[in-house]
């Protein structure tokens, strides 16, 4: 049988959860023959002709919030590239990834279209009331990821 490079997802955000996560992961599951995927989801941009108010948004109030988000998307992964360095995980084939959208669905979408074959998450550890209400992106791809998914609880 070939031996063939395994593909480790991890999903990440600006919480620490994420960071934690992707350090365990480093930590028990990555080693020099794993691919690295950081997968970070940044909301849709909601730009519209009319604010909810009705006043038309300008190009450049338009442009700032991209350019906000995109400061964003680099900040998020300096940090969890910064982590992986901290934890010797340079020989690491590393691949950055961003997508868009609604985080459950993005992070599940792009696992079958890299055919992850483990994917790693943090979770915020919300009570069922607070998951009941803004729901849990990790219990959702726990749900529907078409590949093993490791939920890492912060402690």
């Amino acid at each position: 049988m070939e031996n063939k490079e395994r593909k480790i997802m991890v999903a990440v955000d600006e919480s620490q959860e994420s960071m934690y996560a992707l350090s365990w992961c480093i930590t028990n599951l990555v080693t020099d023959t794993n691919k690295l995927v950081l997968l970070y989801v940044r909301p849709p941009s909601a730009f519209y002709s009319l604010d909810a108010a009705g006043y038309i948004f300008s190009n450049d109030v338009i442009d700032a919030m991209e350019k906000y988000s995109m400061h964003l998307v680099n900040s998020v992964m300096e940090r969890a590239e910064a982590t992986c360095r901290n934890l010797k995980a340079t020989n690491v084939n590393m691949e950055r990834v961003v997508g868009v959208g609604d985080a459950k669905d993005v992070i599940c979408s792009v696992a079958k279209k890299l055919e992850a074959d483990t994917l790693v998450m943090g979770s915020h550890g919300y009570g069922f009331f607070k998951r009941a209400i803004l729901g849990s992106v990790s219990d959702h791809c726990a749900k529907h990821a078409e590949c093993p998914v490791v939920i890492v609880k912060h402690p």
